[in-house]
């Protein structure tokens, strides 16, 4: 399996992956790696794709663990393979040979470590997680596990970036009218629209929250169709279907 990932030197030792689209048997709009059960892929090859990630994150197939993602702000612990099979937008863990895993395809994937604690997090931060703070819920989940904000190291992976995200007013509206940091992550458009920049605002909120660092890997899934799936783009091209890359973190 001749996959690729992205990762991010700020997470230390932890092993970790920001899957991109390559590497993996699914055919058509889901090539290669796909690894999204909840898509309409033939869940044969979704399974072998997910077995590959595990090996190559030298866990088992059973302890890569996923949730039913539901753009929430809600973070589960992860104490046994069995804690991943409900509906949540983040896990973390302390507990070693676990792989915490996200689906993604536009939104944002978010992996964390504190590495003197040794606690690790994962996160699906769409606009609508972002904005309802699935990040925040993230860190206080970790903090239950003793871990310290000012330790913990986050990577944000690839996601839509703003000159692929057109949004309308009412997008815009909602955003101030919660959060009225939030101004500086839009630019006006054309035709009383504004493009919005997710990655950085998800940057701002967890430095607001106190994290020691941050790094953003600056990869747009929308504009780069031969790495990465992407939902708007499917849309834009007329499919049905779109497959979903997984992002992944395990001490």
């Amino acid at each position: 399996m001749q996959a690729e990932l992205l990762s991010s030197d700020c997470l230390g030792a932890a092993r970790h992956g920001f899957f991109t689209r390559k590497g993996g048997c699914s055919k058509g709009i889901y090539a290669e790696l796909n690894c999204g059960r909840g898509s309409a892929d033939n869940p044969d090859c979704v399974r072998r794709n997910r077995k590959g990630v595990a090996k190559i994150l030298q866990i088992k197939t059973a302890n890569l663990i996923g949730l039913t993602q539901i753009h929430s702000s809600r973070a589960v612990i992860v104490n046994d393979a069995a804690s991943g099979d409900q509906e949540a937008d983040a896990l973390v863990t302390n507990q070693v040979g676990f792989g915490l895993s996200v689906l993604t395809a536009d939104c944002l994937p978010v992996l964390f470590h504190d590495a003197q604690e040794s606690v690790i997090g994962a996160a699906h931060a769409g606009w609508r997680g972002a904005l309802s703070g699935i990040l925040e819920a993230t860190l206080t989940a970790m903090e239950e596990l003793h871990a310290k904000r000012a330790r913990i190291a986050v990577a944000i992976g690839p996601a839509i970036s703003q000159p692929a995200y057109e949004v309308g007013p009412e997008f815009y509206e909602n955003f101030l009218n919660t959060d009225i940091n939030s101004e500086h992550f839009f630019y006006k458009g054309e035709n009383g629209r504004y493009l919005f920049n997710l990655p950085a605002y998800a940057q701002m909120r967890l430095q607001r929250a106190g994290v020691g660092q941050v790094e953003n890997l600056g990869q747009c899934t929308y504009c780069d169709k031969d790495r990465f799936f992407s939902y708007r783009r499917s849309q834009h091209d007329g499919h049905s279907d779109y497959g979903r890359q997984i992002s992944v973190i395990r001490l």
